[in-house]
């Protein structure tokens, strides 16, 4: 019997790239999301909402593994605690969350966030699994779309990124999904990491716009400055890194004129 694989947040930018890979697989999607939605062949959608835990019993109904995807800017932690308390009652076998890099480092609401629900979700009672991924090129690509167009660039000392590539990302998840339970695994990040003015410069030369000299330095103040100069958002010499390059990306997806 294939048992459905149930993916909250199936149809984010992210759980969007995954479904068809678990497709591919030979699994069965139940996909969790706030609003009804068309079936399509090996894939069902239900509704509810993993804040509220409105749902939860009847879609985690039958399943043995939770690919738990969906987030925001605040209520992480609260969805990660319902949903694993949910699957516990519901004998799923292998729950498996997508956190930030740098979740238990950095002094920012989200991250701190992100840490919690990691927690929650080890502490369901659950065999579970936790990714770690740095910011995807498309959620970097409109800031730095933004900054390339400022007559002078700010420069935020020590603020660097690794973005990583959100197709190899779902790869990785689908493949932790169909393997088993395995704790928190090593982080996943891009092949580089840049600083802002890099990222700003690859862009302006993808999108054929002449480079600007114009910068000011800014200092990020507090312990959010000081996180970010000591690269607390990085991941570490151990982590797997992807292949895609923010070049490379910009190039395939046909940066936009600044």
């Amino acid at each position: 019997m294939n048992a459905p694989l149930l993916v909250t947040g199936g149809t984010g930018n992210i759980g969007s790239r995954v479904v068809p890979r678990l497709r591919e697989a030979g699994r069965d999607v139940r996909i969790l999301s706030r609003h009804a939605r068309p079936d399509a062949p090996g894939i069902h959608h239900v509704v509810g909402n993993t804040v509220s835990g409105d749902g939860l019993a009847a879609a985690l109904d039958g399943v043995d593994v939770v690919l738990h995807l969906a987030g925001g800017a605040k209520g992480d932690d609260i969805a990660a605690e319902k949903l694993g308390a949910a699957a516990r009652e519901a004998g799923v076998r292998h729950l498996v969350l997508i956190s930030v890099v740098g979740a238990d480092r950095m002094p920012i609401g989200y991250f701190r966030s992100k840490a919690a629900a990691e927690e929650a979700i080890a502490g369901s009672g659950v065999p579970w699994t936790v990714l770690r991924a740095a910011q995807l090129h498309d959620f970097v690509f409109p800031v730095v779309r933004s900054l390339a167009r400022m007559p002078i660039l700010p420069i935020p000392g020590g603020l660097r990124f690794e973005p990583v590539d959100g197709d190899e990302v779902a790869a990785r998840l689908s493949e932790l999904a169909l393997g088993a339970p395995a704790g928190r695994v090593p982080d996943f990040a891009g092949p580089e990491v840049l600083d802002v003015t890099q990222l700003v410069a690859v862009f302006r030369a993808a999108s054929g716009a002449p480079q600007r000299r114009g910068h000011l330095p800014i200092r990020l103040p507090g312990g959010i400055g000081r996180a970010y100069r000591a690269g607390e958002n990085l991941a570490g010499t151990d982590a797997d890194r992807g292949h895609r390059t923010w070049a490379r990306f910009l190039d395939q997806s046909q940066a936009a004129p600044v």
